[in-house]
């Protein structure tokens, strides 16, 4: 088996498309809002946070053309939309 070098194995991603810059803000961000998702004072930020990175998340998948991640993403959104309208608006 031929060795190869670490720029052949890094090539192959390609790091300087916004997708992939995108995809890893927005887990980041989703990371951050699960991080604080059981402390009660922090509930708006932990909802704020997690709407964006599903939003950005969702930005991913219609580029990707990915209709699992667009499923989930989108459904994702819709529940935190309802939880928004049930926290602000009822």
């Amino acid at each position: 088996m031929k060795k190869q070098k670490a720029t052949e194995l890094w090539g192959r991603y390609r790091t300087t498309t916004y997708d992939w810059y995108l995809k890893w803000v927005a887990s980041v961000i989703i990371l951050c809002a699960m991080s604080i998702r059981g402390v009660p004072e922090w509930t708006e930020w932990d909802l704020m946070l997690s709407t964006i990175g599903v939003f950005l998340w969702l930005i991913v998948s219609l580029v990707w053309k990915d209709r699992a991640l667009i499923l989930l993403n989108g459904v994702g959104l819709l529940f935190l939309a309802k939880t928004y309208i049930q926290m602000y608006l009822v």
